[in-house]
């Protein structure tokens, strides 16, 4: 009996470590046929809209439009079982496409190693637990770079509605030769697409007016409700089958105004391995000569994928109420990739579009503003130079973040206020590289005045304490005393408090308060002013005495 009672622990402890690696377990024990009928929904209405979209992210990153399709499924089956967000659905989208474009220089094979080696990186991630490594990539950087992207992407297919061919992919260059070879538009692609993108922004419109169904209405007015809001779901499935209804109409009767994506391949794509070597005209490229040229893709390609995923996660966690784990994430998004390279699948991510179809919320993000102020500087750093190279753009608004991240903490914020004494109260911690900044405030407004003042310094937001702090501190207590002024600290947290009386620091006062710091001074000063008018009259007598 005691034998069972001690694997009985055991048991339960190994069941929630397999839980924790597979959250599938978590929700499938309580799985209902209520929830298979919301899940089936969500499922069709996802294919219809993810087939259609594959498509044109193949052709943002230069690919075949087939590896579209190929990357969309794989993500499906693997995030069933790790992932952590109910909402979420992974697969290709305009971003991850856009970089595969830079990186895998419109050549499968490139793209589907990049698959592979971004798999195995967040796998290795996952199993680190260095998911934490997100804190450290800036919201502008993000913000930054999606502007940069959507803008890019979005002019991209400029040339395809107006059926220019042979335009240069890089932006600038696209641009100028848009503008100046508009002359060449087709007519009948710049119509067909400029009808296609009305009825998507149309029925998209509609899709946010459709009052909710109530079961009292009549039977004909739900289900006509309810076609409309299919319609609307399933816009970009309904506008590419007309598009090639269209297009196929032309064919049969002889003409084609249309340019045409030609020939796809059948069937599902053959499991077998990534490329590590590349055959050419008269050599082969080794698989060492094939991670040099993708270069910098390596750490960019697979960070972005792990932001965009745990960013849309984050959102919709926190609307719907239920946490994510970055780590786990990185665990589904590796695998996914990994084993996506073997059916030729190009790196994929967590999609906002498709994710919110699938939690059927609409639009479910706020039109947030620009952030102002400095943190707009490595915004636009990051906006502007990925129109140069995404690498660049990136890297430099990562390095602007950590320099303007290095500036606050080594120059807080203080604010001054009067309260009988100087009150003094930094906006944030204090680390080492603030005492300097901590010092030079003091002296401005309190030592180099006259007559010196004294200070409070409220300690509300500091957490942490190092050496080199201690020391300044003590340099400053002792600055204060030769003044004849004194510096007294309020609201430190115990454990910094701890910290600072075990220094032993000469001078040192603590209060638990600014408001009984102020009344400690106050009597401070009763008693000098006692002290001194005692003093003065014990020395007046005697001359008085002698004068008379």
């Amino acid at each position: 009996m005691a034998e069972r009672d001690r694997e009985a622990p055991v048991r339960c402890c190994s069941y929630h470590t397999v839980q924790r690696w597979f959250p599938v377990l978590r929700w499938l024990p309580q799985y209902s046929l209520g929830w298979l009928q919301l899940d089936l929904l969500a499922g069709v209405t996802v294919g219809l809209t993810v087939v259609p979209q594959a498509l044109a992210y193949a052709e943002v990153a230069g690919l075949p439009v087939q590896y579209g399709l190929y990357s969309s499924f794989m993500g499906c089956f693997v995030y069933c079982l790790l992932g952590t967000a109910k909402d979420v659905t992974l697969g290709p989208t305009a971003i991850m496409s856009l970089l595969v474009s830079s990186y895998a220089f419109h050549d499968p094979a490139y793209a589907i190693l990049l698959t592979f080696l971004s798999g195995c990186i967040q796998l290795a991630m996952g199993l680190l637990h260095l998911g934490f490594l997100l804190d450290f990539v800036s919201c502008p950087v993000i913000k930054g770079f999606t502007s940069a992207a959507s803008v890019t992407i979005s002019f991209n297919q400029v040339k395809n509605i107006l059926g220019l061919h042979n335009v240069p992919r890089q932006f600038f260059l696209q641009v100028y030769h848009t503008f100046q070879r508009i002359g060449e538009t087709r007519a009948g692609d710049a119509l067909l697409g400029l009808v296609c993108l009305a009825v998507l922004v149309g029925l998209r419109a509609m899709k946010g007016h459709i009052p909710r169904i109530h079961r009292v209405e009549l039977l004909s007015v739900r289900i006509s409700r309810l076609i409309v809001w299919a319609t609307a779901t399933a816009r970009n499935a309904l506008v590419v089958l007309f598009a090639g209804l269209v297009a196929y109409s032309f064919q049969v009767m002889g003409s084609q105004p249309f340019t045409l994506t030609g020939e796809t391949p059948r069937g599902l794509p053959p499991f077998q391995l990534p490329p590590f070597s590349k055959a050419e005209a008269n050599s082969t490229v080794p698989f060492s000569e094939m991670v040099q040229d993708l270069g910098a893709g390596l750490a960019v390609v697979p960070l972005m994928g792990l932001l965009e995923t745990v960013a849309i996660a984050k959102a919709f966690a926190s609307q719907n109420n239920y946490r994510i784990d970055p780590n786990q994430e990185l665990l589904a998004m590796g695998l996914t990739n990994l084993l996506g390279s073997f059916v030729s699948s190009y790196p994929v991510t967590g999609s906002f579009g498709r994710t919110a179809v699938n939690a059927q919320t609409g639009v479910c993000t706020p039109a947030g503003g620009l952030i102002t102020g400095l943190d707009l500087v490595p915004l636009c750093v990051t906006f502007l130079l990925c129109f140069w190279e995404v690498q660049y753009g990136i890297v430099a608004g990562i390095l602007v973040s950590g320099v303007l991240l290095l500036y606050t903490i080594a120059r807080p914020r203080i604010k001054l206020s009067e309260h009988g004494v100087l009150l003094m109260q930094p906006a944030s911690g204090l680390h080492f590289p603030a005492v300097e900044s901590l010092r030079d405030a003091m002296h401005r407004w309190a030592l180099a005045v006259s007559p010196p003042r004294c200070v409070i310094l409220d300690c509300t937001h500091v957490s942490s304490l190092d050496y080199t702090v201690v020391m300044g501190l003590a340099d400053l207590l002792r600055e204060f005393q030769k003044r004849g002024v004194t510096l007294t600290f309020s609201g430190l947290q115990g454990h910094v408090l701890q910290v600072l009386l075990s220094a032993d620091l000469e001078g040192f006062q603590h209060f638990p308060s600014v408001e009984e710091a102020e009344k400690g001074h106050s009597a401070e000063l009763d008693g000098r002013c006692r002290v001194l008018l005692h003093g003065a009259s014990g020395n007046m007598l005697p001359e008085s005495g002698l004068i008379q």
